[in-house]
């Protein structure tokens, strides 16, 4: 695996907040996982049924522990606003009640292409990379500072674009999956601009001594990392597939 990450170099001055801010966009920019050949195949329409349902299959097993991780990062914030902010984040996965949220609608998606719901939620399917890397970025909220976690968050700085090349991707080259299907995409546009911007907020206002703003820095290559894992598993087996 490797997303072309340098070391990053300890610095002595602090950052100011623009520089921090671009520091960190370009992280999102240069090393999100939109650049892995997987995803580049599928953007440009050449994956194949199975191959797409085996990426439906893993990438559920991290969608449903989102919540997982923002709830561990919700038990180490201080204050109530934060905590009802942060709230908010699960629910947009859980939902408030049964049949609502993103993991509802990814169980849509998968059942729109084909995949049978309890299958999905049994895990049967996800790959041992998929589940490594998984609990690699769980174990990293559950053990990291709130600066760290938070800002290992701030892949979603790419997300709204991505879910853009996404829909219309589906919708020219995979017409086979139902409409209804990419309802997670469509959602994840707004939500992944207000989450971003949130969390953007707290790292450059909590990120204030240069070993601050460094470890900030090095949490977002580290879940650029965690992304791009989860696509060599799952390129990896389409190529053993394949071969």
């Amino acid at each position: 695996m490797t997303t072309g990450t340098t070391p990053l170099t300890e610095h002595t001055d602090p950052w100011s907040p623009a520089d921090l801010e671009g520091r960190l966009r370009d992280v999102a920019r240069d090393h999100y996982h939109d650049r892995h050949p997987f995803n580049i195949r599928m953007h440009n329409g050449d994956l194949r049924p199975g191959e797409l349902r085996r990426w439906i299959t893993n990438r559920f097993h991290y969608q449903r522990h989102i919540p997982v991780k923002d709830a561990l990062i919700l038990a180490q914030l201080d204050s109530p606003p934060l905590r009802r902010m942060w709230m908010r984040r699960i629910e947009d996965h859980d939902g408030r009640q049964e049949g609502q949220g993103g993991i509802e609608r990814w169980l849509r998606l998968g059942e729109a292409a084909g995949l049978d719901r309890g299958t999905l939620l049994d895990g049967q399917g996800v790959l041992p990379g998929v589940r490594l890397a998984v609990e690699g970025y769980v174990n990293f909220c559950r053990l990291r500072t709130p600066l760290e976690a938070v800002a290992a968050s701030l892949t979603e700085l790419a997300a709204p674009d991505i879910m853009r090349t996404r829909i219309d991707a589906f919708e020219r080259h995979y017409r086979w999956i139902e409409p209804d299907g990419l309802a997670y995409f469509r959602s994840r546009v707004h939500q992944g601009r207000r989450d971003s911007s949130e969390a953007l907020g707290l790292v450059l206002e909590w990120a204030r001594t240069p070993a601050e703003q460094e470890r900030a820095v090095a949490a977002l290559v580290f879940k650029c990392d965690v992304l791009w894992a989860l696509l060599d598993a799952v390129n990896t087996a389409g190529e053993r597939e394949r071969g």
